[in-house]
This record gives C-alpha cells, sequence and structure tokens, in this order.
C-alpha cells in the first residue's frame, strides 16, 4: 500500500461522511418541531427526500464526470467560469464555518443534560465548544483516514437510538399497539410546504463526498455510489423516525417535549433512557462536526487550487492536509462561538446562521445548473438537474426576503479577495510575459 493510498477515503469512510454530516442533532428534535403539522410532516419529507435525491443524481454524476476537488466549486467552476466558482466556494465555505458554530454548541448543549453543571459555570460552554472544535481540527490535520475513522464511529454509534426507535415502532406495529389520536390537521398545500421547510435541513451536507474528491480512493466510482446510497439511507431513517411519532405518540405530547426521542423510547423502555439518548445525540452532533471541519479546511485549498483564493491556502502539510484552511476556518469558528455565548447574542447568532445557510444554498442551485451545462448528454440527469433547481429555489425563498438579502451581502463581501488575487495573478502573468 502506497503512501498515497493511505491518506486516501475508502468507500465506507466517504459513506459515513455523507450520512454523519446530514444526521446530526436535528433529527433528535424534529420529531417535536414536527408534530404541530399532522401527517404534513410525512408528506414534506417525501417532497423533501425527492428534492434531495434529485441533487444527490445530480452532484453523483457530476461527481463521476468532474472528479475534482472543492465539489460545488469546482463544478461551477468548469461550468460558467473563474467569478461564479468563487461565489459559490465562497458561499458554501461560509455556510460551513458559520455552521460548524452552532454545531458546536449542540454537542455542548446536550452533555449539559447529563452533566448539568456545565450550565452553571459562567464561560464553561464556550470553552467546551472551542475544545471540541479544536480537537477535531487536529485530528484532521493528522490526516483525512484518521477524521474518516472518527467519521465512521460516530455514524455507527449516532444510528443507534434512531434504529432501535424504528425498531421499537415497526415491533409496535406488528403487536397492533394501540395508535396515537388523530391529531385533526387537514392536509394542505401550506402545510406540506412548512413541512419541507422544516426537514431540508435535515440533508444539509448531501453533498460531502464531493468536496474532498481528490483524497477519495476511486473517486469516479466512490463518490457517486456513497452519494445516492448515503441521501437514500437518511431519507429512510428520516420516514422511519417520523412515522414512528405519528402513529404511536400523540402529537400535542411530542410537540411539547424538549427531547422527543428520549421519551418516545422512555414510555417503552423506561425513564432511565433518557440520559443514554443525550450521549448519543452529542455523539451525534460530534461527528457532524467533524465531518463539516473536514470540509472546511478542504475547501480554501480547493478554491486556491482553482486560481480564486490566496495560493498560501494551497499548501498541503506532510501528511497532504489542508493545515493553513484548517486553522483559517477554525479561527472564524471560534469567533463565531464567542459571539454566541456573549451576554444578549444569542438570537443575533440564530440569524447569522440562518443567513449563511441562505448564503449556501446558491451552491446547490449552482450545482443544478452546472449539470445543465456540464450533462446535457444526459436525459435523466437533465431532469434530475430541473427538479434540484426548482427544489433549492423554493427552499432558498422559504428563508425570506430578509434572509436572502442579507446572504447576498455575505456573499458580496468575499467579492474584493476574488479581485485582490485575480488582480495578483494577472500582474503575475504580465511580469512573467515582460521577462
Amino acid at each position: 500500500m502506497t503512501e498515497a493510498t493511505t491518506r486516501q477515503l475508502g468507500f465506507w469512510a466517504v459513506l459515513a461522511l455523507v450520512v454523519g454530516n446530514m444526521i446530526g442533532s436535528g433529527i433528535y428534535l424534529l420529531p417535536a418541531t414536527l408534530a404541530p403539522l399532522g401527517w404534513n410532516q410525512m408528506l414534506g419529507w417525501l417532497v423533501t427526500i425527492g428534492g434531495a435525491l434529485a441533487l444527490a443524481v445530480v452532484f453523483a454524476r457530476l461527481g463521476a464526470r468532474v472528479p475534482l476537488a472543492g465539489g460545488p466549486y469546482a463544478y461551477a467552476q468548469a461550468a460558467f467560469g473563474p467569478l461564479p466558482g468563487f461565489i459559490t466556494a465562497w458561499a458554501y465555505w461560509v455556510m460551513t464555518w458559520v455552521g460548524n458554530g452552532a454545531v458546536a454548541v449542540a454537542v455542548v448543549s446536550n452533555l449539559s443534560l447529563l452533566f448539568p453543571v456545565i450550565g452553571g459555570i459562567a464561560g464553561l460552554p464556550a470553552l467546551l465548544c472551542l475544545a471540541f472544535i479544536w480537537m477535531l481540527t487536529g485530528i484532521n490535520i493528522l490526516g483525512v483516514r484518521e477524521a474518516g475513522r472518527v467519521q465512521e464511529a460516530t455514524t455507527l454509534l449516532k444510528l443507534v437510538p434512531l434504529v432501535a426507535l424504528i425498531g421499537l415502532a415497526l415491533w409496535l406495529w406488528v403487536t397492533a399497539a394501540p395508535r396515537a389520536p388523530d391529531p385533526g390537521i387537514a392536509v394542505s398545500g401550506s402545510g406540506v410546504a412548512a413541512a419541507v421547510g422544516l426537514t431540508f435541513w435535515g440533508f444539509l451536507g448531501l453533498e460531502s463526498a464531493t468536496v474532498p474528491a481528490d483524497k477519495v480512493a476511486d473517486a469516479r466510482r466512490t463518490v457517486p455510489r456513497a452519494t445516492l446510497l448515503g441521501v437514500a439511507l437518511t431519507g429512510l431513517v428520516y420516514l422511519g423516525i417520523s412515522g414512528a411519532f405519528a402513529l404511536f405518540m400523540p402529537a400535542e405530547r411530542a410537540a411539547a417535549s424538549p427531547a422527543p426521542v428520549a421519551d418516545f423510547l422512555g414510555v417503552y423502555l423506561g425513564p432511565g433512557v433518557a440520559g443514554a439518548v443525550a450521549l448519543f445525540a452529542a455523539i451525534s452532533a460530534f461527528g457532524t462536526l467533524n465531518g463539516f471541519i473536514l470540509l472546511q479546511g478542504e475547501m480554501p485549498r480547493a478554491m486556491a487550487g482553482g486560481g480564486v483564493f490566496p495560493r498560501w491556502f494551497a499548501v498541503e502539510s506532510r501528511r497532504g492536509t489542508p493545515l493553513r484552511g484548517h486553522v483559517l476556518s477554525s479561527v472564524l469558528v471560534t469567533g463565531i462561538v464567542l459571539l454566541n455565548y456573549q451576554k444578549g447574542m444569542g438570537k443575533l447568532f440564530e440569524f447569522v446562521a440562518s443567513v449563511s445557510l441562505a448564503a449556501g444554498l446558491l451552491a446547490y442551485l449552482m450545482s443544478a445548473l452546472a449539470a445543465l451545462r456540464l450533462l446535457r448528454d444526459e436525459r435523466a440527469t437533465l431532469l434530475a438537474a430541473l427538479v434540484a433547481a426548482a427544489f433549492t429555489v423554493w427552499a432558498e425563498w422559504g428563508l425570506g426576503l430578509r434572509a436572502i438579502g442579507y446572504g447576498a451581502l455575505l456573499v458580496a463581501a468575499g467579492l474584493p479577495v476574488y479581485a485582490m488575487v485575480r488582480s495578483g495573478a494577472a500582474s503575475g502573468s504580465a511580469a512573467g510575459r515582460q521577462e
């Protein structure tokens, strides 16, 4: 086995990256958020899964035809040139590192349910968040194989309580256990749309396999397989969880629960299960943080390699990892976490996170549009790209004009960086010609 091979991600590690980045701590809370929507939530999941699968087909085919590092950035640049490529990459990168601040908070929040002392000491939650961020940054700097092992382990662990809940629901179905009363909420277009707006976030990260494509063994085959299988498996888990709650937990109880998964399992397995579920939720968020830290470091390196970000970030460590991109991104996440824990800044943090998502959704739209241009000879893929583009625009619109407007400003903030880099590249080329 060569040194290059030892630095690559295999199929199972890439599949764990895709599934692990999508299934975070959110699924442990979504049943409570979706409960007031009644059966609209099931239709919402089906629509969202359809949109996510269309996006998965787009990323799978682009990953097979354009197996370059950077995922959405690489596709946008190949289809439309450097500036659209930069805008796509910048939007995606901002979404990643800002979102990692929220994921780190989710890790500590779940741990605080097990160890209440965490919330009783001023500043301790912030310190723990930073400790987890920098620990995982260090693991990712050590190598992608090390990060892949962490991802495989945490993905398996995070699925334990979710699979247990689905298995319990199947047993209740087979034994004809009493059903929850019908919530009496009419199925409507607005109800389904509201459900889609909530459920789409459960699929953020479906493109994860495409970003470190140059670190993936046999990327032309591995990336498409892991992307499609990862989205399908995740969709089945989400449908199973939602169906279990709709059938066997009263909607009003689920809506009022701060820990719905723990409450569901606790009814049948005893109240002591709550602590175990909190631990698994923390592990789930921890795995998601690891996966997105991998991506937040790889994106600046890919941008630098494509000539739209300072070349300083293209340098890799002796282990083949983008050390400089990792450090810069984690420094920015550190600032986000500290901002979040300043007195009275919680709501501001939530707003900034939603704005970053509004910016990041641009990467999905650009990838769908790139497929329309790069894969003209694949009719099925073109249809999937059209569905994906329409679905992404709908999800973006659902965030509201205010978030979209601020997201546009966030993207525009990167344009001076692009102008500086391209100006420097042009000056260098001119100097070379004069010599």
